[in-house]
C-alpha cells in the first residue's frame, strides 16, 4: 500500500455528473460485477488464484501476523477457504457453458470484488487500476474530454446534455443544453447508463470524438469535438440585488478550494454585504476541500473531528484568520450530504450563519481510499465524524435552523425558488 485518500460521498458518488435539477434525485451509481460473476473461471484460474493467496499466506504468517482474520479472531484465508475457493471454480470449470467469454482479469476482480462486497457496506469498493484513475480524476475535478454536465433523459432512456462550462471545447463546439447524445464515434448509446458514455466521450488531449446528437427532439447532427484538459465548474455564483452574494458549491473537489477563493474575491470586490451559500444536492466530496473551504469561513478552533475504530481522534482546525464578517445564510436540503453537511454543521455550532430548508441527507461516516502498489484500491469506512459540538449526524442529518419546504407548484408555475427568496430576506434583515 503506498497511501490513503479521504473521502466524504453518499453511495451516489460516480462519474461527474451535473447536480440535479430542482425537484430530481441523483443518478443511481452503475453496479459493480457481481461476486459470483467475478466467479466464473476455469480450474487454471483457480490454481493461480489459490497459489497467490497461499503466497500472501505465507508471507504474512511467517512474519508473525495473520494472513486476514476477521473481527472474531478467525483465519479467513485458511486451508478451509482454499480448498472451497478451488472447488467452486472447479465445478464452474465443469458445468458453466460461459466460462470461456469472461477475461482472467476480470474473474480475478471479481473475487476482489467479492471480498470487499462481503462487508454488506455501501461505501465499501474495490477499484481497479481503471476505476481508480477514474476515481482519481472525479476527486480532483479535472480531466480530458469535452466539459458538458449530461445526466440520464428519463423519457428517451438515453444521455443528454444538460450544460456545457464556459471556455471548454463543449462550447466551441456549439453543443447546448437538451442535445440528447444518440451515438458517440457511430457506437449508439443505447441502452448505456450514464457512466458508459461519459467513457466513451473521454480521452487523450489532443484527439478528436465524433458525436451524433438529437437537437430540438427531431433533428440529428454530427459534431467533431478536439478533446482537451478540462476543469469541472462546482462554483457559481453572482451578486443579487441590495449587494446580497449567491454561491453555490455543487460538489467538494480539489478543484473547488481555488474556484471558491476566486467567488469570495470576485464578490467582496463586487461589493458584497451579506452571503447566501447554497449547498443543495451538494453530496459531498473532498474531506480536505471542506476543510479548506471551511477554514475561509469559521472562527479559530475546530471544523469537524473523526474517530476511528480504535477510538484515535484527528481534528481538523481553521486558524480563524479569514471568519466571515457578514450576515450568512445556508440552504440546505436532503440531498446536502456528507462533506455538505460538515460545513453545514460547523457553521450551525458556531453560530456563524442561518440553516435555511429541509433535514440534511443524514452521512457522518469518512471513507478512505488505500492504494495498493499495483495501482488498484479499497474504499473503506474507517471513522466516524462529528461536528465542533461532538454531534455525529450519520442517518440523523442536521435540522435547518427555519424549515422550509421547497415549493414545487410555485417554482412550476413562474420559475420561483421560494427558499432562496426566504434567504434573500433574511440576509437583508440582518443587514439592516
Amino acid at each position: 500500500m503506498d497511501g490513503k485518500e479521504e473521502i466524504l460521498m453518499t453511495e451516489e458518488n460516480g462519474q461527474q455528473t451535473p447536480v440535479p435539477p430542482a425537484g430530481q434525485a441523483p443518478e443511481e451509481k452503475k453496479s459493480k460485477s457481481s461476486f459470483f460473476t467475478g466467479l466464473a473461471t476455469g480450474l487454471a484460474v483457480a490454481t493461480v488464484v489459490c497459489i497467490a493467496v497461499f503466497l500472501i499466506w505465507f508471507r504474512m504468517t511467517s512474519a508473525g501476523g495473520s494472513a486476514g482474520t476477521s473481527a472474531g479472531g478467525e483465519d479467513i484465508l485458511n486451508g478451509e477457504t482454499l480448498r472451497k475457493i478451488q472447488e467452486i471454480n472447479e465445478t464452474i470449470d465443469t458445468y458453466y457453458y460461459k466460462d470461456d467469454e469472461v477475461s482472467l482479469e476480470a474473474r480475478r476482480d471479481g473475487l476482489y470484488e467479492g471480498l470487499v462486497a462481503s462487508l454488506g457496506d455501501p461505501y465499501a469498493d474495490y477499484y481497479t487500476v481503471e476505476d481508480r484513475e477514474a476515481q482519481r480524476e472525479q476527486m480532483t475535478g479535472i480531466y480530458y474530454g469535452i466539459g458538458a454536465y449530461v445526466t440520464m433523459h428519463q423519457e428517451l432512456q438515453r444521455v443528454y446534455i444538460t450544460g456545457v462550462i464556459p471556455n471548454s471545447p463543449a462550447e466551441a463546439a456549439g453543443l447546448k443544453g437538451e442535445d440528447v447524445i444518440w451515438a458517440v464515434d457511430g457506437t449508439s448509446t443505447e441502452g448505456m447508463v450514464t457512466e458508459d458514455v461519459v467513457a466513451l466521450i473521454r480521452g487523450p488531449e489532443g484527439t478528436q470524438v465524433e458525436l451524433t446528437l438529437l437537437r430540438n427532439g427531431d433533428e440529428e447532427i454530427e459534431v467533431a469535438v478536439t478533446r482537451a484538459q478540462v476543469e469541472s465548474q462546482t462554483v457559481s455564483h453572482e451578486m443579487l440585488d441590495n449587494n446580497i452574494g449567491y454561491l453555490q458549491i455543487t460538489a467538494f473537489e480539489e478543484a473547488t478550494i481555488g474556484q471558491f477563493a476566486d467567488a469570495m474575491e470576485e464578490l467582496y470586490a463586487e461589493g458584497m454585504q451579506g452571503l447566501i451559500l447554497d449547498l443543495r444536492y451538494n453530496l459531498g466530496g473532498s474531506l480536505r476541500a471542506v476543510v479548506e473551504i471551511g477554514n475561509l469561513l469559521l472562527p479559530k478552533g475546530e471544523i469537524v473531528y473523526t474517530l476511528d475504530k480504535h477510538g484515535k481522534r484527528e481534528s481538523y482546525v481553521s486558524d480563524g484568520k479569514h471568519e466571515i464578517q457578514i450576515p450568512l445564510v445556508v440552504l440546505v436540503n436532503d440531498s446536502s450530504a456528507s462533506a455538505s453537511e460538515i460545513l453545514a454543521g460547523a457553521i450551525k455550532d458556531y453560530e456563524k450563519g442561518t440553516l435555511v430548508g429541509t433535514t440534511t441527507y443524514g452521512k457522518g461516516i469518512v471513507q478512505s481510499i488505500i492504494d495498493f502498489d499495483d495501482g488498484t484500491g479499497i474504499k473503506l469506512t474507517v471513522s466516524d465524524y462529528y461536528t465542533p459540538k461532538g454531534n455525529n449526524i450519520h442517518e440523523v442529518g442536521i435540522e435547518p435552523d427555519i424549515v422550509l419546504e421547497f415549493d414545487w407548484e410555485l417554482f412550476d408555475e413562474d420559475g420561483t425558488d421560494n427558499q432562496l427568496e426566504e434567504a434573500k430576506t433574511l440576509v437583508l434583515d440582518m443587514m439592516k
